[in-house]
């Protein structure tokens, strides 16, 4: 099973901490972000992952040799030379996801509760192109689905703004999730990524401009625990979290 690790972000709500050393490597609980999200990988049966570097990169790279690669196959996909985005990073690394094997895609500033096998498993079976684990929490910017699961839409509650252009909100006929940073994409998907979307993007601006025309799907989970460990005030739920 594969998955991809997006860890080349710079990390700005982190600061100072991320002066000086690259935010997957922040500590949390005595371990790195980067380990946390690699262990829970590794015990979902995830045996080669990607990993993109580009703030510190080879800080990440000899932390990675120095763990052995924590036993699996570990990738680097290196965007020191530009930093692409979600989007762009998840294309860059496509060389790596050949074939017909779906591959999970997870923050690295994520920590949930959720079964990572089960959400993979249920990709399996659900048709979809991609997969988004979202919940139902309180947030102001929701993904919208209709009641086949399909993304249609978002919207800002507070400004109203909607994407993609064109779309007609109308609340009864759709279901709002917060999208949890976690999402599983079959390869098949990329025949979607042409010309237009080359070079730096962000995966949601293509799920949006993509979904009338690929399955982009959800994973609710109601019970989903999920916290935002890339700015400090979350660093200590997130200790209390792991150490529950």
């Amino acid at each position: 099973m594969k998955a991809m690790i997006f860890a080349a972000g710079l990390g700005t709500r982190l600061k100072p901490l991320t002066d000086t050393m690259p935010k997957a490597l922040v500590p949390v609980a005595g371990k790195p972000m980067l380990e946390h999200v690699i262990l829970k990988l590794k015990a979902a049966g995830f045996n080669e992952i990607v990993v993109n570097v580009h703030h510190f990169a080879n800080q990440i790279i000899e932390f990675l040799k120095e763990k052995n690669d924590f036993g699996i196959t570990i990738h680097i996909s290196d965007e020191t030379d530009l930093l692409l985005d979600t989007g762009g990073g998840i294309k860059k690394a496509a060389s790596f996801f050949t074939g017909n094997e779906p591959f999970l895609v997870h923050n690295v500033d994520i920590l949930s509760n959720v079964d990572l096998k089960a959400l993979y498993e249920y990709h399996l079976t659900s048709g979809n192109d991609a997969t988004l684990l979202v919940s139902p929490r309180k947030t102001t910017r929701y993904l919208l689905f209709d009641h086949a699961n399909h993304l249609c839409g978002w919207i800002n509650k507070e400004t109203l703004q909607t994407k993609p252009e064109g779309f007609i909100y109308a609340p009864e006929k759709l279901q709002e999730y917060a999208f949890s940073g976690i999402h599983v994409i079959s390869p098949n998907l990329f025949n979607y990524m042409g010309e237009e979307w080359t070079g730096k993007f962000p995966i949601m601006d293509f799920y949006l401009q993509t979904c009338h025309k690929a399955a982009i799907g959800c994973y609710a989970k109601e019970s989903l625990q999920l916290i935002d460990i890339g700015k400090p005030e979350t660093l200590a739920l997130a200790e209390k979290h792991i150490n529950a």
